[in-house]
C-alpha cells in the first residue's frame, strides 16, 4: 500500500518537521496565507518568530517571481503582532484589532526570490503594553527581520484590540450584517495592470480619476487575498498596496522601488463609500500618499524608494 509506506518514510525522517502556527492566531481563514511557522519568548518581552515565504504569490512576489515584495513583509511583521497578542499575552480569541501604524524598511537587494521558499527569522521587542483593569488592551513592538543571517528589514506596529460588544458599539451598527452593505458592484475599471506593477487585473486597486495624482480605491470583497474572510472595513493591508501602486501610476517607481512603508492609519475606511487616494507630497526618495473619504483623512502613508 503506497500510503502505508510514504508514512513509515516520514516517521523515520530524523529533521524538524515544519507546520504553520494556528491560522486563529493570524486572523487568517486560508492556511495558504499564513506565513509564521513558531515562536519562542527570549526574555521577559522579546520573542523569536519563524516564518516561511512562498516563491510565487499574486501579491507577495513580483510578476516576474524574482524578489519578495515590502508588502509580504509588513503582512510577516502585522501576522506577528496577532500572533504574540493570543499565543503570549493571552488576548482572547474574537478580539477585534485595530491596526493604528505600521512602519517597514526593507534591503530589496537582499529579498530575491532563491531555489526553495525563504525562512526568515523575526525578532520582536514589544515597546509598550498597555493595560486596563490587569488585561492587556494594546501593543506596540519592533521587528528585525533576518535571512541566510542577513538583516533584511526592519519593522513595527502599534495595534489595539477590543472586545466583541465594545467593537460593535464602536462601529455603531456596521458589523451586524456585511452583506447588507450597499458596496459597489462590480468595482470600479481598473487602470492598466503594468503601469502599477500588477500581472493581474484583479490586483489593481485604483482607477483613473478625473485629476493627476489621485484615484478612485477600487474595494472588490471578493479579493481572495486582501478579504481571506468578511470584513466591515477597507483592510490595513490593501491601504498600504494601495499607496504602492499610487506611487507607480504616478511615475515615481522609474528607476527606484519601493522599499519602505510608514502607514498612519487614522479611521476606518467604509466599504460602502468612495475612498479617494492622493499623492500629497514628494521629498528625496519618499512620496507621500493619502485616501480621503468625505472630507476626511482615513490613511496616511510615507512610501520610501531605493534606487536599482
Amino acid at each position: 500500500m503506497p500510503e502505508l509506506r510514504q508514512f513509515t518514510q516520514a516517521r523515520a525522517w530524523s529533521g524538524p518537521l515544519t507546520a504553520t502556527v494556528p491560522r486563529e492566531f493570524v486572523h487568517r481563514v486560508a492556511v495558504a496565507e499564513i506565513l509564521l511557522t513558531g515562536w519562542t519568548r527570549t526574555a521577559a518581552d522579546r520573542f523569536t518568530i519563524t516564518a516561511q515565504w512562498p516563491r510565487a504569490h499574486q501579491l507577495h512576489v513580483s510578476p516576474d517571481r524574482s524578489a519578495y515584495e515590502p508588502l509580504l513583509v509588513a503582512e510577516t511583521v502585522r501576522q506577528c503582532g496577532a500572533l504574540l497578542a493570543h499565543a503570549a499575552y493571552e488576548v482572547p480569541l474574537g478580539h477585534q484589532f485595530v491596526l493604528q501604524e505600521l512602519r517597514v524598511a526593507t534591503r530589496p537587494e537582499h529579498l530575491a526570490v532563491g531555489t526553495a521558499p525563504a525562512e526568515p527569522v523575526i525578532h520582536i521587542t514589544v515597546a509598550e503594553l498597555r493595560r486596563r483593569a490587569g488585561r492587556p488592551t494594546a501593543l506596540r513592538y519592533d521587528a528585525v527581520v533576518h535571512l541566510g543571517g542577513e538583516q533584511v528589514a526592519t519593522g513595527g506596529i502599534a495595534v489595539t484590540w477590543a472586545n466583541e460588544s465594545v467593537y460593535r458599539r464602536l462601529r455603531a451598527g456596521r458589523t451586524a450584517d456585511v452583506g447588507a452593505l450597499r458596496l459597489p458592484r462590480p468595482p470600479s475599471p481598473p487602470l492598466p495592470a503594468d503601469t502599477v506593477g500588477r500581472a493581474l487585473p484583479t490586483d489593481v486597486l485604483l482607477s483613473p480619476a478625473a485629476r493627476p495624482g489621485r484615484w478612485r480605491l477600487r474595494v472588490d470583497t471578493a479579493h481572495p487575498v486582501f478579504f481571506d474572510h468578511p470584513l466591515d472595513h477597507v483592510p490595513g493591508m490593501l491601504l498600504l498596496e494601495a499607496a504602492r501602486q499610487a506611487v507607480r501610476a504616478h511615475g515615481g517607481e522609474e528607476g527606484r522601488a519601493v522599499a519602505s512603508f510608514h502607514a498612519m492609519f487614522h479611521q476606518y475606511a467604509e466599504l460602502d463609500q468612495p475612498v479617494w487616494m492622493e499623492v500629497s507630497g514628494e521629498g528625496g526618495a519618499d512620496v507621500q500618499v493619502i485616501a480621503l473619504q468625505g472630507e476626511s483623512k482615513v490613511f496616511g502613508c510615507r512610501v520610501g524608494l531605493a534606487a536599482v
